[in-house]
């Protein structure tokens, strides 16, 4: 019996934390198209353009590793971890384009990250 309700405490734990994982990139996306507004209009939203990448990119792999803890130890679903996979090979990919500065193909790949990772944080 304590063996179940500290498998179940920890499934909500690792769950917890793939909700806030997908939350933080779902929010570090969005401030990257404001960042984006602000790389057109002022002189220092390269910068934050260029910071605010990094920080996605990283949240992305959190995302990633939030999906193995909840999915390994936690005996969840494998799923998550292919979105958050997904997710990953996504902002590798805008990050390319980005640099490669390709904005045919950066912007509407930032806009469909969006919208993916609002619908993953609807599902959780």
């Amino acid at each position: 019996m304590a063996t179940q309700v500290t498998a179940t405490a920890t499934a909500q734990r690792t769950s917890s934390f793939l909700r806030i994982a997908i939350a933080l990139q779902t929010l570090t996306i969005f401030l990257q198209a404001v960042s984006a507004g602000l790389l057109l209009t002022s002189s220092y939203g390269a910068m934050l353009h260029d910071v605010g990448s990094r920080v996605m990119y990283g949240a992305s792999m959190l995302y990633l590793l939030a999906a193995v803890l909840a999915w390994k130890p936690g005996g969840g679903s494998p799923r998550p971890v292919w979105h958050a996979t997904g997710f990953l090979v996504l902002a590798s990919v805008q990050v390319v384009v980005g640099i490669a500065h390709v904005p045919s193909v950066h912007l509407p790949l930032g806009v469909l990250m969006f919208g993916l990772s609002v619908l993953a944080l609807a599902r959780r």
